[in-house]
């Protein structure tokens, strides 16, 4: 039996984390609104389970156990995060200015979903932090695909949050001038995450 009242609390602080995607979220919302961030916010559970169901399968450990390929997935990861943060720094001034700009909803999921899947900390997140759940005595995958479903619902329940503080913030602060710095705060953020990422050993 699966300690849920150990997982749960301790899985939703890692889905709050402020991370890239979360980051990406919340400038969303404070620029384009409630419905369009919440959508384009969602863009990541499609790659959360694909990863989920590669953690199950085993590809986490093969990954785990191969320096080249985590290498590879890590530099992919961190350059995408580096390129969307320099957009961020290039158009801040015209997205604080137009905020219908890229609003897009196909666009706004791509981004959150490469997002999601080229970062290598998510298999890391998985295969590290589910296994501490587990229980011997019953089928792993079984426990495994329970705790990703509850993963993902947790998920769900983040983007909300960052969605409601980013229109909260996007209503309390009309000036272009701020929405100039949030983007710009929000393009630093993912840069010192993709270099972050690109220079970690592990």
């Amino acid at each position: 039996m699966i300690a849920w009242s150990i997982f749960l609390p301790a899985c939703f602080a890692l889905n709050c984390a402020p991370g890239p995607n979360n980051m990406l979220t919340f400038a969303n919302a404070a620029r384009l609104g409630f419905v369009p961030a919440l959508l384009g916010g969602l863009g990541r559970l499609p790659a959360f389970a694909l990863l989920i169901l590669v953690t199950i399968v085993g590809l986490g450990a093969v990954l785990a156990a191969s320096a080249t390929a985590f290498a590879v997935v890590k530099l992919v990861g961190a350059v995408y995060l580096i390129y969307v943060g320099i957009q961020f720094w290039r158009k801040a001034r015209a997205l604080a200015a137009a905020r219908s700009l890229d609003k897009a909803l196909g666009t706004l999921m791509r981004r959150d979903f490469m997002m999601a899947i080229s970062n290598p900390k998510a298999i890391a997140v998985f295969t590290a932090f589910f296994p501490q759940f587990i229980n011997t005595s019953a089928p792993a995958w079984k426990q495994l695909a329970a705790m990703g479903g509850a993963f993902l619902l947790l998920e769900v329940a983040a983007v909300v949050l960052y969605v409601v503080a980013g229109v909260v913030l996007g209503r309390m602060l009309k000036s272009e001038r701020v929405f100039v710095h949030l983007n710009r705060l929000v393009g630093s953020v993912l840069i010192v995450s993709g270099g972050t990422m690109a220079f970690a050993r592990s």
